[in-house]
């Protein structure tokens, strides 16, 4: 485990030293919540019932931003090279840069999700419910990160090609964040929670063979 947990710190560390991407990051999610009010005009029942598709539409644009950065690094300076070579298999190397890559990019938009409530004017209990399925979700959205930004690594404009193999797979990621908000009916919102958390579950475990496989056959 001590490798694993050397590679996080390395990512954290590197992370944090260019805070500048994670404020940016901050700043656009809370920035989509921000423009939205002005969009929908002065109809707060409108801008409640809106608030959930706003806040996971802005989750996902925001994690695409940030999706490039997590192998372009290591392969731009031949540390991936290193990695493909390494006593631990690759497959680890890429869940430990997921976790990493969560922490600095997933964490911090549930940090920031009190701003954007406010601005939404979401009440108690929309505001946990949030909260709880960006929890339960984002992993789910930063594992297929992974495996868009590790397909398109060796390709010159590869931040552009990548969005266009996350978006498909982050649907179902949106279809139940957003259902989680239907406090109208408890089961439904439950079940939409659960449904959530197995799909984070499933992708996360996936997501770094995927990846390393990408990987791989970029290095060949």
């Amino acid at each position: 485990m001590k490798p694993l947990a050397a590679i996080i710190v390395r990512d954290l560390r590197l992370g944090l030293r260019q805070g500048g991407d994670i404020l940016t990051l901050v700043l656009f999610f809370v920035i989509v919540g921000v423009l939205m009010p002005f969009a929908v005009g002065p109809d707060r029942p409108l801008l409640a019932q809106l608030a959930p598709a706003i806040i996971w539409v802005a989750a996902l644009l925001a994690q695409l931003l940030s999706n490039e950065r997590l192998f372009r690094g290591d392969f731009d300076d031949g540390s991936l090279a290193v990695f493909r070579h390494a006593i631990i298999p690759l497959e680890m190397v890429v869940a430990a840069k997921l976790v990493a890559h969560w922490l600095l990019t997933g964490l911090p938009l549930i940090l920031a999700m009190p701003i954007l409530a406010l601005m939404l004017g979401l009440d108690g209990q929309g505001f946990w419910l949030a909260v709880l399925s960006l929890a339960l979700g984002t992993p789910a959205l930063a594992a297929f990160g992974a495996i868009g930004a590790a397909v398109t690594v060796g390709l010159k404009r590869g931040g552009l090609v990548a969005p266009v193999l996350v978006l498909p797979l982050s649907l179902p990621v949106l279809i139940f964040g957003t259902g989680a908000f239907d406090v109208a009916r408890l089961g439904a919102s439950s079940q939409a929670l659960l449904l959530l958390g197995a799909l984070s579950l499933l992708s996360v475990t996936l997501a770094p063979f995927a990846a390393a496989l990408a990987l791989k056959i970029s290095g060949e």
